[in-house]
């Protein structure tokens, strides 16, 4: 079955730190990302990393978080540091198939990634 899972959200005071996974399974990915939507707000890329390695973010969480991959794992993380409020919503994580072109540092283009995750909230207080 193809999918990916996410894990690893919860609730975090401001500058707390958490570890987002993501399990893809099925088939073999090129382009992976991810991607994040509050409440009332459109979905936003906050990282993305190509087949190699090569990675982009959101300027609103760089030099605070890091998107990595085990390919030996088939699986994605996303460390997040230095937590703020405005940090809060619900992440997903998104692939590209292998195979299909993609282009990693437009993290605007969500139509790019063909498989999605449920998502896993991430909450974080003040």
């Amino acid at each position: 079955q193809v999918q990916l899972m996410e894990s690893g959200g919860g609730s975090v005071q401001a500058g707390g730190s958490l570890r987002l996974s993501c399990a893809a399974s099925g088939y073999s990915w090129n382009c992976m990302g991810w991607f994040r939507q509050a409440p009332g707000k459109e979905r936003e890329g906050v990282a993305t990393i190509d087949n190699e390695g090569s990675t982009n973010y959101a300027n609103s969480v760089k030099g605070r978080f890091t998107i990595s991959k085990d390919n030996a794992r088939n699986t994605l993380y996303l460390q997040m540091n230095s937590l703020k409020p405005e940090d809060t919503a619900m992440y997903y994580c998104a692939a590209v198939m292998s195979g299909r072109y993609c282009y990693t540092p437009d993290l605007t283009d969500l139509s790019q990634y063909n498989l999605w995750g449920q998502g896993t909230q991430v909450t974080v207080s003040s």
